[in-house]
């Protein structure tokens, strides 16, 4: 049943909040374990929509998942079939992410084209030319990405993005390659040594994780493991940027704050006070933001997940804020629901324009995607009345918990279906 959140602002959020498992990293981490046979034990699980999507992918792959709260055990069988073209593949951008471990243990892959989040083109080219330098013949089929090759041999792969799809891809399929390969310009994300990390777990031979050269020897074959997710930044900064918009008082635990080391100065930047602890950090805010620039970059630079934050933050902020997007160009449709809300914005290419007004409006919004959806309800937050956020089903694809973490922290947010959600208009009279 479909379902929207009535979001009542003026509320300061204070309290303590703790993250679960990194969505951006937990899917991927899912999808290596089919590079071993026998069952492999992932912890720090997050509570999200997309862990279930994923344990159906792996299931019509012919793995055996089973879910218990934070923890997933995954079954992977000698021959996993090679086919992922079923409609949970089509559901969620992750699922593509089976491409490299299929093609380095079945030797061949046909993987549905992906869905996700309407956030610009996220086109494959990268992951297949990767994947034919090692060896593969890969094209597009009847809506499928095809790879297939005989023997995958190490090679020299320079990615023309620091694309961290692809880098995870190539790098998953050249754990099994014969030889040496060397990816340069590699993604540098905590994500993506959380996965170097459990490769070598495995009996992978992956150097120079969170720098951008991987180097990987192939070896013969992996065994399972227990890993543990790390922390996602990304919900973390996102109770971090609300504490801020809101002029309130969180500490967030459950995350490395060194992952968010340019987030943290620029909140410091916008007022707020930071303080840094060994599992996460705490920000308090005492006045009106002040205005700052943001510019998305690949990590280590600001997060593209977390600009629609950024631009609620320059929505309440004092000043004008320059956000420039460098990653994902469809981003700023979200700007015109933040506009409903009262925003003073406008857009130009990649770069959105905000003047901060001292409070927003509550209106009816649509949330596109994971992030925007998030974003709108801590624009909610600071606007006067109800504000509705329609299809939720986004948010809960990438936020555990969101309503029961909003509520423990003194955001008055209310789950209810569509048909049940009386209209603004209505709360009104």
């Amino acid at each position: 049943m479909s379902e929207r959140f009535l979001v009542s602002g003026g509320n300061r959020l204070v309290g303590e909040v703790s993250v679960g498992g990194a969505k951006n990293s937990v899917l991927k981490l899912m999808a290596a374990t089919l590079l071993a046979e026998g069952t492999s034990t992932i912890t720090n699980c997050p509570d999200i929509l997309d862990v279930p999507l994923m344990a159906e992918v792996l299931r019509g792959l012919g793995c055996e998942v089973v879910l218990e709260g934070s923890v997933v055990h995954i079954t992977t069988p000698a021959e996993p079939k090679y086919h992922a073209d079923f409609p949970a593949v089509k559901q969620f951008r992750a699922s593509v992410c089976v491409l490299g471990p299929l093609v380095a243990r079945c030797k061949r892959a046909v993987v549905a084209l992906p869905g996700g989040d309407a956030i610009g083109s996220r086109p494959l080219d990268m992951h297949q030319s990767g994947l034919r330098l090692l060896g593969a013949h890969s094209e597009i089929q009847h809506g499928c990405v095809v790879a297939e090759a005989d023997e995958l041999r190490g090679a020299n792969i320079r990615l023309a993005f620091p694309s961290v799809g692809a880098t995870e891809n190539i790098l998953m399929a050249a754990v099994l390659a014969k030889g040496e390969t060397v990816i340069d310009n590699a993604a540098r994300e905590p994500d993506i040594v959380d996965v170097c990390n459990m490769l070598n777990n495995m009996g992978a031979q992956v150097s120079g994780a969170g720098t951008s050269t991987l180097t990987i020897k192939g070896v013969e074959s992996l065994t399972p493991t227990t890993h543990r997710v790390i922390g996602d930044r990304i919900v973390a900064a996102t109770w971090g940027i609300a504490a801020a918009m809101t002029r309130g008082d969180v500490r967030v635990r459950g995350v490395n704050p060194k992952h968010l080391s340019l987030v943290l100065d620029k909140l410091r930047s916008a007022g707020s006070e930071i303080s840094l602890e060994a599992d996460g950090f705490r920000v308090v805010q005492h006045q009106r933001p002040t205005a700052v620039n943001f510019a998305t970059l690949p990590f280590p630079g600001f997060p593209t997940d977390l600009q629609p934050m950024a631009i609620g933050l320059a929505a309440v902020a004092n000043g004008t804020s320059m956000i420039t997007e460098n990653v994902f160009e469809a981003r700023f449709r979200f700007v015109e629901e933040m506009i409903r809300l009262g925003a003073d914005a406008r857009t130009d290419g990649h770069h959105a324009v905000v003047r901060g007004v001292p409070q927003l409006s509550s209106a009816p919004v649509w949330s596109s995607d994971i992030r925007a959806g998030a974003g709108l309800v801590l624009a909610g937050l600071c606007a006067d009345g109800v504000t509705e956020v329609h299809d939720v089903f986004h948010i809960d694809r990438g936020y555990p918990k969101f309503v029961e973490n909003l509520t423990d922290l003194g955001g008055n947010i209310e789950r209810v279906s569509e048909e049940a959600a009386p209209l603004v208009t209505e709360l009104l009279q």
